[in-house]
């Protein structure tokens, strides 16, 4: 199962990219403005809106990281030579992609008891978080983005 759902990210992430366009990395995340929470009840509630407003992203009307679509689940974070974007995991549906060059570097954070945290920095100032599962796809993405 693990290694079909792997093949299954793959063709994913592979999905409709342009002639010539060469994938580059791509991994499992979620968007920190639509991470929820484990716990139910009133701290569930509140740990929600604190994940899904302080420090989930910073846009400005207008700006790049504004663009980013309200979603809910894990998406993939796809990186190309030609452009970085969210597709859907099972059938590589574009969610949101900008141009490589409108992102600016990959800012790691302090991590979550469970998962790894992130930052995409735009090129207009604005920026995104993630949180994610393994460190390793926050240090790939630094390393081919800039970090």
């Amino acid at each position: 199962m693990i290694v079909g759902m792997s093949a299954l990210r793959e063709r994913s992430a592979l999905s409709q990219l342009a002639p010539g366009e060469r994938l580059l990395a791509y991994g499992t995340v979620v968007p920190a403005k639509s991470a929820k929470s484990a716990k139910g009840g009133v701290g569930g509630a509140v740990a929600n809106r604190l994940v899904n407003t302080i420090g989930a992203q910073s846009a400005g009307a207008g700006s790049i990281a504004a663009g980013l679509p309200r979603t809910s689940g894990a998406l993939l974070l796809r990186v190309t030579d030609q452009r970085v974007g969210l597709v859907q995991p099972l059938d590589g549906t574009p969610v949101w992609e900008i141009p490589r060059d409108w992102v600016v570097r990959v800012e790691r954070r302090p991590r979550t008891q469970l998962m790894a945290r992130f930052r995409l920095h735009c090129a207009d100032g604005s920026w995104l978080a993630f949180l994610t599962m393994r460190r390793r796809t926050v240090e790939q993405f630094g390393s081919l983005i800039g970090g």
